[in-house]
Formats: C-alpha cells, structure tokens, sequence
C-alpha cells in the first residue's frame, strides 16, 4: 500500500491512503491520525489500511480525492530518528580521491553512518532555503526504510522484517561547511539542514521483484533544472544492504517505530549513469581534468527526484524543490 501525509496545520498532519497510480488519496484518520500513530501499533493498524488502500484502488469512495502533492508533508513530517548511511563504497572512493583523500581501511566491512535533525522534515515539494550560495548547496538523491520497534543487537539476517516502509529522500548538504565541522571530530551537523522525501512512502510488497535482497533494484532518476544528472540504479553496487544498515543503527541500542534509515547517496561505478548528487560529479570531472567545472546549487535552480517501476509508472512521487534564499530575521 501507499501512504502520505496531508497537511491540516497541525506538526503531524493526517494520515491518507494513495492509489497505486498516485491519483487519488483518502483520509485513513478514522483508523490512525498519524502515520507515526500506525507505526506505533503497525501490527493491528496496517490490515485495516491495506483494506481501505484495495478499496480505493478497486472503487473509490465519495471521500476520495485528488492528490496535490504541494499540499503533502513528507510522509514522516518529524521523526524519533534519522539515520543515514553512506551505502555505496563507490561514492566515497570518488569524492575522497578528487581531494587527495583516502577511504577507511574498514569501509568495505563497516558503515558510515550519521545521526541528521528530524524534528522537521521539508515537505516534497517545499523550498530549500539557504542564507548563502558560498555554503555549496547540494542534493543528495537516497532510498529511505522506515522502521517498526527494532531490539538492540538484531541480527543482520532478521533486521529486514522490521522494514515498514520505502521512500525517497534529498538529502541537502552544505558541502562547503562539511570539511570545518569534520576536523572539529564530531561531524555533521550545521552542514546538513533538513532532509526531504517522497510525498508517498510504500509498503516492500508494492515493489515485487524490484525489492530483494534489501536493496531497491530500480533506476533513481535525479534532475537539475530539467537536465538530467543521473538515474543509478539503487540496488546495483551498494556495498551494503538495509539490513546490513538497520543492524548496524542497533548494535548498541534499540531503534524506535518510525526511524528512517537513508542508503546514503546513490551510486554507481558505470559512468553511463550519471550521478545522483553534484559533488560526484564534480569530483568526477576533477579527476578526470584537475578542476571541478559544474557548479553547486543556486538561488532559483530546480531539482527533481523520482523513480518508476519497469513499466515506466511513478512509484512514490517526486521530490520537487526550488532553491531560494533565506533571510533570517536578526
């Protein structure tokens, strides 16, 4: 099934159900208020969400309408966690070795992982709003697990039936205050304001065949002002899995009902591919020539981020969001 939140001017918004074509929505707040609220009780609630999606999918009701994803939150509007990881050693290798830099001797075996702000998500289709263009305002197009109650120390081969949901993510980084705030040893934090996701997260059933292993075997197709940057294949060449990921998050302690763990920047070692941020393409071009000639973001540029199902039909919705300034109030 697919769920959304829709914007009712509360923190949490109300729950809906999505058609799988991604055309109409309808209120579920009489099963669940909240999408966190269904997570909390998933075992009890998503049955009845199920019947309310097969309904709206077979003959919609009177209460059905039609999506507007501009008036979506992000499905989790906050959440107790999120989680990112960095995924794909072949991201990694490329960004460290255009700046000289060597990887971890343990990346191969051993994620990287971030713990990013989520008290406050942008919704799909909300502003980036960054005081300054010298930051070097990037995108980061990632696939995202929603987890139930995860115990501490789970195994890697049980971490995946704790996979609720799937989603997209942007993850925004301010790649010109990352490398100040790693030297300081205690990494992320100013460098990475909020994250954004899909206006529509899924159920691992909607996927079939494409979702195996852990990984979401499907093309993530990234724009930057209707040019496109690149559609790496999301399950190709990711070092590890989300149930690698989710073990990793619990080694030493639980993980809550409603966690978000991100895969980290999509990548692929085929070339042919493109990119699914600006800083490996960049890093790309340095490599290849001694100087990064693409530009990060700018005020009034335009990015998309989506993914459709062999059929060529929109799965989750798009990220859509303009880059604009903020002006802080002193």
């Amino acid at each position: 099934m697919k769920l959304g939140t829709l914007r009712d001017g509360t923190r949490d918004g109300v729950l809906v159900v999505v058609s799988r074509d991604l055309k109409l929505g309808l209120p579920a707040d009489h099963i669940a208020p909240t999408l966190q609220a269904a997570l909390d009780d998933w075992d009890y609630i998503a049955p009845q969400l199920q019947r309310l999606y097969e309904e709206l999918n077979r003959q919609p009701s009177s209460r059905a309408f039609e999506t507007d994803f501009t008036k979506f939150a992000s499905p989790l509007p906050r959440a107790f966690q999120w989680a990112d990881g960095s995924a794909y050693t072949n991201h990694m290798e490329l960004v460290r070795k255009a700046r000289g830099a060597e990887i971890p001797k343990d990346a191969a075996a051993v994620p990287l992982m971030y713990q990013g702000g989520s008290d406050a998500f942008l919704g799909p289709r909300d502003d980036i709003a960054v005081e300054n263009e010298d930051w070097g305002i990037d995108l980061e197009g990632e696939v995202a697990v929603v987890t139930g109650d995860v115990p501490m120390g789970v195994k890697r081969e049980n971490a995946l039936e704790y996979v609720r949901l799937l989603m997209l993510a942007n993850d925004v980084s301010l790649r010109s205050l990352i490398a100040a705030e790693m030297a300081g040893g205690f990494g992320f934090f100013q460098s990475k304001p909020a994250s954004a996701f899909t206006p529509v997260a899924l159920t691992p059933d909607e996927l079939g065949a494409a979702w195996r292993g852990g990984k979401l075997h499907l093309p993530l197709v990234v724009h930057v002002n209707g040019e496109l940057l690149g559609n790496p294949d999301a399950g190709t060449d990711m070092t590890f899995g989300f149930a690698k990921l989710i073990a990793h998050a619990a080694r030493t302690r639980g993980l809550s009902a409603g966690s978000i763990i991100g895969s980290g920047t999509v990548s692929n070692k085929m070339r042919r591919t493109g990119c699914a941020c600006l800083a490996e393409k960049r890093a790309l071009e340095t490599i290849d020539s001694g100087e990064a000639k693409t530009p990060y973001l700018k005020f009034g540029d335009r990015i998309r981020i989506e993914m459709t199902d062999p059929e060529g039909q929109p799965l989750f919705g798009a990220i859509e969001q303009h880059v604009v300034q903020y002006n802080p109030q002193r």
